[in-house]
């Protein structure tokens, strides 16, 4: 990674075209002046313009920076050279449900500031599991068909009854929201109970016993969250909040 970068000139050549600008070419632009460089900005005006540029170097997408007579390469190229990536590293992120989980807290704390006379009662516990599942709810009903396909990897109810797959997002967030609203526990608490158990078992059996390495469906198709204990503490979650929720009710 260079060391004195103020004095230093790049150059930059990213798509500008009347219909279109390349997002990562202005996202270069704006790292490289981050990290001190006076950029020679080039704009690819045109689909033809574009292609030339590509043959000449030898290169399949846009933008390309070149840093003392040497390419770099596209934006996550740049953010490996300054030290911003890790080129070796695997897609393995926990970024999504750290996010998911800070805004349910903080959301489970609005709630309890408006409708409690103090933040830290045990309804700020319930309202954090309950938002947290209508969160983790919505992002699975964003694309059903990906969290399906993912889900069946692991979850022992999905591989008998492919529809479950389907199904599993809706009873989650609808059980999210009607304990966030503490009504019909007739309905949400055997709910959450029944896909909390199943999840659990499922998820402990594939990675504490068949020690298989997945990818976690819990935030979505799409995820990068590690298959263990994240998912095992969204499905305890659920059983905890439904038996903690029936034994109040009992009582």
């Amino acid at each position: 990674m260079l060391k004195d970068t103020q004095a230093k000139t790049a150059i930059l050549y990213r798509m500008v075209m009347p219909e279109h600008t390349c997002p990562y070419g202005l996202k270069s632009k704006d790292l490289l002046e981050r990290e001190g460089f006076a950029v020679e900005d080039n704009h690819l005006s045109t689909r033809a313009e574009t292609d030339a540029f590509m043959e000449k170097h030898g290169v399949k997408t846009t933008p390309q920076t070149f840093i003392e007579g040497a390419r770099i390469g596209g934006y996550d190229d740049l953010q490996v050279h300054f030290g911003k990536a890790d080129a070796d590293a695997d897609e393995t992120s926990y970024t999504p449900i750290i996010a998911l989980f800070s805004v349910a807290a903080l959301l489970a704390l609005a709630f309890a500031w408006v409708a409690m006379p103090t933040l830290l009662a045990w309804q700020t516990l319930g309202w954090f599991i309950s938002i947290s599942m209508v969160l983790l709810g919505l992002q699975k009903l964003k694309d059903l068909e990906s969290f399906s396909t993912m889900f069946l990897n692991y979850d022992l109810l999905a591989k008998r009854w492919v529809r479950y797959g389907y199904v599993y997002p809706f009873v989650e967030t609808g059980a999210g929201l009607l304990m966030t609203a503490m009504i019909w526990n007739w309905l949400s608490v055997p709910s959450a109970l029944f896909i909390g158990t199943v999840g659990a078992v499922s998820v402990f059996k594939a990675v504490y016993i068949d020690k298989r390495e997945l990818k976690c469906a819990c935030v979505g198709g799409d995820s990068t969250v590690p298959l263990g204990f994240v998912s095992l503490t969204e499905n305890l979650m659920m059983v905890g909040m439904a038996v903690v929720m029936a034994v109040v009710a009992l009582t």
